[in-house]
């Protein structure tokens, strides 16, 4: 049995039915566009989050957290509801809430978590505890359900039922990212395309430096940046900002009412070009080109979406100023991480100045990783 099987057992005293893991994610570019129906950049990581599972047949959820305190969450599925908060446990009850609402014959289960993801470090450990909930739920109950629903589903789990208004980026890239490769989703379609990521073969490195400046997505503030984007879309006469054209911008700033929703355009327009160029400069085999770009979008989401904070911008600062190729915060924002592009050569230097910098800060090299996938 392995170390997350036994871990299982210690809590609930009998062995677990199967074992799944689900990654948090980088996003290498294309920041809060996706629920503008833009692009995104991102792939999983090597930091993921665990699950040992077993069905039940009494109605209850219970589930358990080797990094939450509190013990056994216990749950009666008929009790599920959108706005009823459990803490943690929100999250895995409002997928199985969803998957049921969904019309999948999913019933209730004991399940142990354990998790290498930052939590509160915009890297998506919410993404990575919902779809691995999802993907174990699924499979248990011989429920087939393709990634990209899957993710969706996810998403709609966040939405309604925890009640935070985010886009599907961070639940594609968990359930949907493959190893040595960026995935390209036009959320809009949903197109997805995987983009060669040879990070270590181009003798470079991509470090991210979580903060430990704690964020939360259901709070006003994102909340307030999605519904500025969609006032700016609507009084433009469009869908979303999305069908702003790059070479319209300057038309489209010029017919918006106020200088908030010009901001807010202009990052989104201009992030969504940074995520095709960077694209291309991927499948051109240009890797180190990709630098200024990536600083380019900080520049962006700190000046005109304003979501950086003064941890992000001396993580990013500090790491150009030590050698680094492009530096940008990465995820939500409002803390979280950054991320720098990083010579391997530069990569102790860089590594000891940002930490000197911010000594609170916890620094790792990040590989693009596999998504979700069952382990036993």
């Amino acid at each position: 049995m392995t170390d997350l099987g036994i871990a299982f057992k210690d809590v609930f005293g009998r062995a677990p039915e199967g074992c799944w893991e689900a990654p948090g994610r980088v996003n290498l570019i294309g920041e809060h566009t996706d629920y503008n129906d833009g692009h995104v950049l991102p792939f999983a990581l090597p930091q993921t989050t665990r699950a040992a599972v077993a069905r039940r047949d009494d109605g209850l959820l219970r589930v358990h957290s080797a990094d939450m305190d509190g013990g056994v969450v216990e749950l009666r599925i008929d009790d599920l509801a959108p706005g009823t908060g459990a803490g943690w446990a929100t999250y895995p009850a409002a997928v199985l809430w969803t998957l049921r609402e969904a019309g999948h014959p999913v019933g209730g289960a004991d399940i142990h978590y354990d998790s290498t993801v930052p939590v509160g470090g915009g890297l998506s450990s919410s993404a990575a505890l919902q779809v691995v909930t999802a993907l174990a739920l699924g499979d248990l109950h011989g429920v087939e359900i393709g990634r990209q629903e899957l993710a969706l589903l996810c998403q709609r789990s966040e939405n309604v039922y925890v009640g935070a208004p985010v886009g599907v980026m961070d639940q594609t890239a968990s359930a949907c990212c493959t190893e040595g490769h960026a995935l390209h989703l036009d959320v809009r379609g949903l197109e997805q395309r995987q983009v060669p990521l040879d990070l270590a073969g181009n003798g470079l490195t991509l470090l991210v430096a979580d903060t430990r400046v704690k964020h939360a997505h259901a709070d006003g503030a994102y909340a307030s940046l999605r519904s500025g984007c969609e006032a700016a879309a609507a009084a433009l006469g469009l869908s979303a900002l999305r069908d702003v054209p790059y070479e319209g911008l300057g038309a489209a700033l010029d017919a918006l009412p106020d200088e908030r929703l010009r901001r807010l355009t202009r990052h989104v327009v201009t992030e969504n070009r940074r995520v095709e160029d960077v694209i291309a400069l991927l499948d051109a085999g240009r890797i180190r080109d990709i630098g200024p770009v990536l600083t380019a979008g900080h520049v962006s989401l700190r000046d005109d979406f304003q979501v950086s904070c003064p941890e992000l911008d001396l993580v990013v600062d500090t790491a150009l100023a030590c050698g680094a190729l492009g530096a940008r915060m990465t995820g939500g924002g409002f803390g979280g991480s950054a991320i720098a592009l990083v010579p391997a050569e530069s990569v102790p230097v860089v590594t000891a100045a940002v930490q000197a910098a911010l000594p609170a800060s916890r620094i790792f090299s990040s590989t693009p990783a596999q998504g979700a996938h069952r382990l036993s």
